[in-house]
């Protein structure tokens, strides 16, 4: 086995946590969707889609470790939000959470001394570093913009390609 049990059953439940996090994005999307607000509907769409992949590499690698791949129950995502503010804050809070995950999943693998999962965990520290911010910026926009003004955050997505330019700073 290319992994401890530990570890293995940590990145099981990451598999699961990405895909609540992909569930949660279809949530928001869905209610973007309702408000007629396809700019912001669209990328949490596509957020949803990069969250199933994430679960994805999660679930291959349990599987190319020799694991056994064991999706733990996903909740229910919230569905009902009483503002975009509100829906975007909770985005916000998905991925600093996930990327405390990350950070503890990465604990593990370096407690075992498993350069291979530290290796293939660097990816998603880089990545959460994205997200975070992605989602950051996207909660600044919608607050200066208010919920009056949310037709300026979606002229502001078609602007920039649907998506929120990435930080400056690359982490290699």
């Amino acid at each position: 086995m290319l992994a401890s049990k530990k570890l293995l059953s940590a990145m099981n439940q990451q598999v699961g946590n990405e895909f609540g996090a992909s569930l949660q994005y279809v949530s928001i999307a869905a209610h973007f969707d309702r408000e007629a607000l396809s700019g912001m509907a669209r990328f949490f769409y596509r957020q949803a889609d990069e969250e199933r992949d994430h679960a994805m590499k999660f679930a291959r690698f349990v599987v190319d470790a020799d694991g056994s791949l064991q999706i733990p129950a996903i909740p229910a995502p919230k569905s009902e939000f009483a503002s975009a503010e509100e829906a975007v804050k909770l985005a916000l809070e998905w991925e600093e959470e996930v990327t405390q995950q990350v950070y503890t999943l990465v604990d593990i693998a370096k407690e075992d001394s498993n350069y291979i999962a530290v290796r293939f965990l660097d990816w998603f520290v880089n990545e959460q570093f994205e997200e975070v911010n992605t989602m950051g910026t996207l909660l600044q926009i919608v607050k200066r913009a208010g919920e009056e003004g949310l037709l300026h955050v979606e002229e502001f997505l078609a602007r920039e390609g649907g998506e929120i330019p990435p930080p400056e700073v690359e982490i290699a």
